[in-house]
């Protein structure tokens, strides 16, 4: 999955009307309405309220326009775009694939992100054919969904291809089905395979259509062009200041792409946050309000460090549940590393003290990446890569930038021109990668995997949070 983005500023110097239009009526009466689908990918409820891809887009571009935002949550994809072509929301902020037979009746923006295709089906089922010229089994796939376009151009080159189409049925409950074995194979988007497989690894990926898609807002095709030339600007924008980049790693950067998915590690994780986390979180809730933090995001460092085993020990000499070195131990007044107490609160302590070192034009979330690499590298060798990226004509404030450059720690030609050397520089881009991944699964759990019904035994239950579980 990529991002685009389009430069249109000539446009708008031509086309931009002094009129009365509807960019004047939204801020006139103070509201954006957009239209937008529940999901992973898109707008979702997480652990500090709403979250989603296109809903942080959708919100900056109201706040941009000084208006507030008001979402209408539609799963359909035909009845949000009836609602874009009669005019009852402004744009959608869907998650909607630029077609052809969608473009007869909206009118598509600037593409931001490219996806691809992919058929799914459960580790457990018979796996298809690598290509589609050996498929004869039948692909289940939405009704009114861009994959039935897509199908059809296939079956010229492939007679042999079937298909079902289910309606009313949104992607994650499709995904969900193949999850289940109630059906055997599905074609689906891959940005919401790869979101929703983090919690259902059970889950497998048969093969990827090579041609990619691109997602888009879709407004209403009408002469009045002053939204749409306006959003046109705002993408341009987000692309030229890096944001939309950096938006997009918020909710991709971190998750494994398909090929590097580790289905035994993350079944391990689940096993143990089932059977080992209950006998430590109370400790870090302690540790997490007495320093008003979330206890997922202790854990999720304390199972990456040790697997929440407290007496884990390195090759080094580094030690306990948080792993803590002996001179930080002693540093942060913890007696016994091996007690998962001392080791909890040492290891908070230590992290709450490096966040309180980075500078203050480091934003969050990317504040909190940056003190992740520092627990796991050292404070040192975190000052030495923002001084190689900002040398390298990077935004030394930034994780995005920063993460590129982390491994050159480990390349004498940069290491030997550093204050603090040689670092194994792509451990922690790998450590902050991890402890994100795990705080979104421990963050979403209650939603998605209830630790006391049967989703963690593979026995699907009738609980339902996004569709998923």
């Amino acid at each position: 999955m990529k991002f685009l983005g389009t430069v249109f500023l000539g446009l708008i110097v031509l086309f931009y009307s002094s009129e009365d239009s509807s960019l004047e009526q939204i801020q006139t009466n103070g509201e954006l309405r957009v239209a937008i689908r529940e999901g992973l990918t898109t707008y979702y409820e997480g652990p500090h309220g709403k979250a989603g891809l296109e809903y942080e887009l959708a919100k900056r571009f109201a706040d941009a326009l000084g208006v507030q935002l008001r979402i209408q949550v539609i799963d359909n994809v035909d009845d949000i775009l009836h609602q874009v072509a009669t005019y009852q929301v402004h744009f959608a902020a869907a998650g909607l694939t630029v077609t052809k037979p969608r473009q007869a009746i909206v009118r598509f923006g600037p593409h931001y992100q490219d996806i691809t295709q992919q058929l799914i089906y459960h580790r457990d089922s018979k796996p298809p054919p690598d290509n589609l010229a050996d498929l004869t089994a039948q692909l289940n796939v939405i009704a009114g969904s861009h994959q039935i376009d897509i199908l059809n151009t296939l079956k010229k080159d492939y007679p042999q291809l079937t298909w079902k189409a289910l309606s009313s049925i949104t992607p994650s409950e499709l995904i969900q089905k193949v999850w289940k074995k109630e059906i055997q194979y599905a074609l689906v988007n891959a940005n919401e395979m790869t979101q929703i497989r983090r919690f259902h690894p059970e889950l497998k990926i048969g093969f990827e259509l090579p041609e990619p898609n691109f997602l888009a807002w879709a407004f209403p095709r009408s002469d009045d062009n002053t939204l749409y030339l306006t959003a046109i600007q705002f993408f341009n924008q987000l692309q030229q200041s890096g944001d939309l980049e950096q938006l997009i790693e918020r909710y991709y950067g971190h998750i494994d792409e398909y090929e590097d998915f580790d289905y035994v590690n993350i079944r391990a994780f689940f096993r143990r946050m089932k059977e080992q986390l209950p006998q430590y979180q109370s400790y870090f809730e302690k540790m997490a309000d007495h320093y008003q933090l979330d206890w997922r995001f202790l854990a999720a460092i304390g199972y990456q460090e040790s697997k929440w085993n407290p007496n884990a020990v390195s090759g080094t000499g580094v030690k306990g549940l948080m792993m803590l070195t002996q001179s930080t131990a002693e540093e942060m007044g913890v007696k016994n590393r091996e007690d998962p107490f001392q080791s909890i609160e040492g290891g908070t302590k230590y992290f709450v003290m490096l966040k309180g070192r980075i500078p203050e034009e480091v934003q969050e979330p990317d504040k909190t990446w940056f003190a992740l690499a520092a627990y796991n590298v050292g404070m040192g060798h975190l000052r030495d890569v923002r001084t190689i990226t900002e040398q390298q004509g990077d935004n030394p404030n930034r994780w995005l930038d920063i993460k590129k450059h982390f491994p050159k720690l480990s390349e004498p030609h940069w290491y030997k021109q550093t204050k603090y050397g040689k670092a194994r520089g792509h451990e922690p881009v790998q450590f902050v990668k991890n402890v994100r991944r795990f705080y979104d699964i421990l963050a979403m759990s209650d939603r998605i995997r209830n630790l006391e019904n049967d989703c963690l035994t593979d026995k699907p239950t009738d609980k339902t949070a996004d569709g998923l579980c």
